[in-house]
């Protein structure tokens, strides 16, 4: 698989990655056994890149993550993990006492002596501007608790008001064929800065796999069930924002293209592919629940180039039916 330097922290990574929420929550339930059967499928087929949050399972998804590597110590593996999300969310909870505290916590989770990227994990707006936050994370990565540091946000302003600071590394944005907001000053800015652009959500909670419908029923302890009206936490993080009856039909639409290309490749994998391609964009963390699609995923990392006439209509498709809901919100 291809490798790109993740930003700032000059640590060359798998354009496809993994990101292992599942593997903690709000996914409908994963063994202890499949989940660490999916950590080593997506290695073998040339993941480098594992992304989980302090959040995830309340450290289960870190601790899980965590006994794979203790038993896999050869493995050069970049990992990222998030903090902020365990407290109200309130700007004045973003002190370095909390940041040491959850690092700690990471760490042991983790059972690492540093931690090679953490990332502020969509925090209150506000905290994207304060002096005092990065002061203190510059602290932490002085102190050598982390090698570098990153944000996660749910919008475009977001992502352009951290890019400013020499110090952020990365930004994890969401990034699909149904959120191209980021394509128009994000990836650009990042560029220009040398930061990373880590891209999340990239099937759209798993629409652009082509594989639900109107009848698809979730497990309820599915975000993709109970956050359709954004009660738990941002909607944009559920289906990217869009409704699930437009989602579907975009969706449809989506695969007809894909099955227009000159060669076989499955809707998720195209999406995936079409993440991969942006300039500007350093890895995609695609979660999985299987073997089998933690392979199919990998896979996209390696595709040919997506035909410009491909891309042209993935454009149209949002602008006629995703952009009206979406790209004012993030």
């Amino acid at each position: 698989m291809d490798e790109r330097v993740l930003g700032r922290t000059e640590r060359p990574v798998s354009v496809i990655g993994l990101g292992t929420w599942q593997l903690g929550a709000d996914w409908g339930e994963v063994s202890e056994v499949d989940a660490l059967a999916l950590l080593e499928a997506s290695v073998e087929a040339g993941v480098t890149f594992f992304d989980t949050a302090d959040v995830y399972g309340d450290g289960r998804s870190e601790q899980l993550i965590g006994r794979f590597l203790g038993d896999n110590p050869d493995l050069s593996i970049t990992l990222a993990t998030k903090m902020g999300r365990r407290v109200d969310q309130v700007p004045e909870n973003y002190t370095l006492d909390n940041f040491r505290a959850w690092t700690d916590r990471s760490r042991r989770n983790l059972a690492v002596d540093q931690l090679d990227l953490v990332q502020l994990h969509c925090p209150p707006t506000s905290v994207y501007s304060q002096d005092q936050v990065y002061d203190a994370l510059d602290t932490l990565v002085a102190g050598g608790a982390i090698a570098s540091y990153g944000v996660s946000v749910e919008t475009c302003d977001e992502a352009l008001t951290a890019i400013a600071r020499r110090g952020t590394a990365t930004v994890q944005i969401i990034l699909n064929a149904f959120r191209l907001k980021p394509l128009e000053f994000v990836l650009p800015a990042a560029q220009q800065a040398g930061a990373g652009i880590i891209a999340r959500v990239p099937l759209a909670s798993g629409l652009l796999s082509g594989k639900y419908t109107l009848d698809t029923q979730f497990a309820e302890n599915d975000h993709r069930t109970y956050n359709r009206d954004g009660s738990a936490f941002d909607v944009g993080e559920t289906f990217s924002g869009v409704d699930y009856e437009t989602g579907i039909r975009a969706a449809v639409e989506f695969s007809s293209l894909v099955g227009d290309l000159p060669f076989e490749v499955s809707p998720a994998q195209a999406a995936l592919a079409w993440v991969v391609q942006q300039s500007g964009v350093s890895t995609v963390i695609p979660g999985a629940r299987s073997i089998e699609q933690a392979r199919s995923n990998a896979a996209a990392g390696s595709l040919a180039a997506l035909p410009a006439d491909f891309l042209a209509a993935v454009t149209d498709l949002y602008d006629r039916s995703i952009r009206p809901q979406v790209h004012h919100r993030w």
